[in-house]
């Protein structure tokens, strides 16, 4: 099942995806018969629903579903209430070389953004105070659909509700300040994901094209089974040590082609007016532009 999260009226609702239509969710169980009531109306509704999501996306399209006009649709970010949003570095091999990073990690490193950082698909990023040195990094981005605490590796992607795909905006010089990623990473609108999220029964995360562009070109391409630690790994490990919610959010790492990786002198940041594209093979291409 293919959802995604608009606004009407300044606030959000949940849409769904059925045979190429843009559906209200809301919309059309409050149309519906009596039946229809215990159809989920809400993203939170929709990850703690224990049915079969075939089944249930049946059911909408039984319902005559109100549709929505894909050009008109002011898409919310994908997921809006995530308690923790956790980020993982240097999670490509590539990345990791581009970057001049040489040192052997038992484990990526993790920081965290949080609410404010998150952006929806089509939405300006402000570039902070300051700042000059403005990144992109596509990433395949999990959201969680059950408590995971200290969970095996093997039965880690059982308590995935889905994957969307996000663009972990970076500011470099206020990234690398200090020892803490936190300040050039968390900042407002920094997190952008959408602006789709597709469930986990419907694609798996280990052979994903991955790919960014800025002003249509081409900058990053690869795939996630070149990441160096799986979703199923980077889940289990945190889970050792970070309870996580249902609806949290897991960036899981960017491939190489950042600007970042290019050499000192040849690196031409982000500027007001750039166009990032940013696309995950089965979920869709979430477009922002630096304001």
């Amino acid at each position: 099942m293919k959802v995604f999260q608009f606004y009407r009226e300044e606030q959000v609702k949940l849409g769904l995806v059925l045979d190429r239509k843009h559906i209200d969710a809301e919309a059309t169980v409050m149309r519906g018969d009596v039946h229809a009531e215990d159809l989920p109306t809400t993203l939170s509704a929709l990850i703690q629903y224990k049915g079969e999501y075939g089944a249930l996306a049946a059911r909408y399209d039984s319902l005559k579903p109100v549709c929505l006009r894909e050009e008109e649709i002011r898409f919310a970010p994908a997921v809006t209430e995530p308690e923790k949003i956790i980020c993982v570095g240097l999670n490509y091999m590539a990345h990791r070389q581009e970057t001049g990073e040489t040192k052997e990690l038992a484990f990526p490193p993790l920081f965290c953004k949080y609410r404010n950082s998150l952006a929806a698909h089509g939405q300006a990023i402000q570039i902070p105070p300051g700042a000059k040195e403005m990144d992109y990094e596509v990433e395949l981005v999990i959201v969680m659909g059950k408590r995971a605490s200290r969970v095996k590796a093997e039965e880690a992607l059982d308590y995935v509700f889905g994957y969307t795909a996000g663009n972990d905006v970076s500011a470099r010089d206020l990234q690398f300040q200090t020892g803490q990623w936190l300040m050039g990473k968390a900042c407002d609108g920094f997190a952008p994901v959408g602006p789709y999220l597709v469930t986990a029964d419907e694609l798996s995360p280990e052979h994903l094209d991955i790919m960014c562009k800025v002003n249509g070109q081409v900058c990053q391409a690869s795939n996630t089974s070149y990441m160096l630690f799986s979703c199923a790994e980077l889940i289990s490990h945190i889970s050792n040590y970070i309870t996580l919610e249902p609806g949290d959010i897991l960036f899981t790492g960017t491939p190489e082609g950042v600007i970042l990786g290019r050499p000192e002198g040849e690196r031409v940041w982000l500027k007001s007016g750039d166009r990032m594209e940013v696309t995950v093979e089965k979920i869709g291409t979430l477009t922002n532009t630096i304001a």
